[in-house]
């Protein structure tokens, strides 16, 4: 598919060319000086590139000014019209008997999740410990404490 060759694109290509141009002139120019050992002067003075300025008249400027001066009425004009903050409805507050109300209504429904709750995950019951075992843990706790006293009376 053959790119269609604007001016746009043909200016671009232009001016990268001569980029490229006053690249190599200053090259060839710093050859030549090293080969004759004399001052570096390109062959070619290279030219600055040149900027087209858009010029605007007078009337042009004094026209967008005052379309910007009449957006800006506008809006300072919308922005007064709009209702300052005292000018509001007045924030709605909330009844005891209202508070009271929600706060029986939150119980009741807690009241009934907890009742739906299956049976397995309540809290197991406590495994009854055999006489023996507890016995066992009594000595063991004893010991430890004796052990305990030793060791505060030795230091």
């Amino acid at each position: 598919m053959p790119t269609k060759l604007t001016p746009e694109i043909i200016t671009a290509a232009i001016e990268g060319f001569e980029a490229q141009k006053t690249r190599i002139d200053i090259q060839i120019a710093e050859l030549r000086a090293a080969l004759t050992g004399g001052p570096a002067e390109p062959s070619a003075a290279p030219e600055p590139p040149k900027r087209k300025r858009r010029k605007m008249s007078a009337a042009a400027r004094a026209r967008i000014a005052e379309a910007q001066r009449k957006r800006w009425a506008a809006s300072n004009k919308a922005a007064e019209s709009s209702p300052p903050e005292a000018a509001r409805k007045p924030k709605r507050k909330l009844s005891a008997a209202g508070r009271r109300a929600i706060i029986a209504a939150t119980k009741k429904r807690w009241e009934a999740v907890r009742a739906a709750k299956p049976a397995a995950k309540k809290a197991p019951a406590k495994r009854k410990m055999s006489p023996a075992r507890k016995a066992a843990l009594v000595a063991n706790l004893a010991k430890a404490r004796a052990a305990k006293a030793a060791k505060a009376k030795a230091a």
